[in-house]
């Protein structure tokens, strides 16, 4: 059942400003939970806007991927954090939150596109590492995660409400 946001002065509902901590936060955390028992992962990551999904890279084996395996769908948060503003009590923030359901990416021809696209977002110089590192040879050897999305919220503080 959908909650309404207590705030709606913060809400962000204009869709190329829900997007825009996930295409530009350096990481998202994912809040994963198996039996019962939550975990946390943060997570570098690349969005594609176009098909609403979220690509990271991990090993094949640890302690996400035994909660991502018993329990797919994710709840994750992108965050730009303005920061603290001294002398108001206040603090400035634009986040994403999203829940989706996780994958494993086997065909190549995706998994390319994937690595490219967490490139892109990531780095300065990605034509450089893009031709450097992303060859056939090491995208067969990278265990990537697919993450798509099926909900989506954003709350946003830009500017000082109160001023001490």
């Amino acid at each position: 059942m959908p909650v309404h946001m207590r705030r709606r002065d913060k809400e962000v509902t204009d869709p190329s400003e829900l997007v825009k901590p996930l295409k530009e936060a350096a990481y998202i955390t994912l809040a994963l939970c198996r039996d019962n028992e939550p975990y946390i992962a943060t997570l570098s990551h690349g969005y594609d806007q176009e098909a609403n999904r979220v690509y990271f890279h991990c090993a094949r084996e640890g302690k996400k991927l035994d909660y991502l395996r018993a329990n797919p769908v994710v709840w994750g948060q992108a965050l730009l954090d303005g920061g603290y503003q001294q002398g108001s009590c206040d603090h400035l923030y634009h986040t994403t939150q999203f829940r989706g359901t996780v994958s494993f990416v086997e065909d190549t021809e995706e998994k390319r596109r994937a690595l490219e696209t967490m490139v892109r977002q990531l780095d300065d110089n990605p034509g450089e590492i893009i031709e450097r590192q992303v060859k056939p040879d090491s995208w067969s050897k990278v265990h990537v995660g697919r993450i798509d999305i099926v909900e989506m919220t954003g709350k946003k503080a830009d500017r000082i409400i109160v001023s001490l």
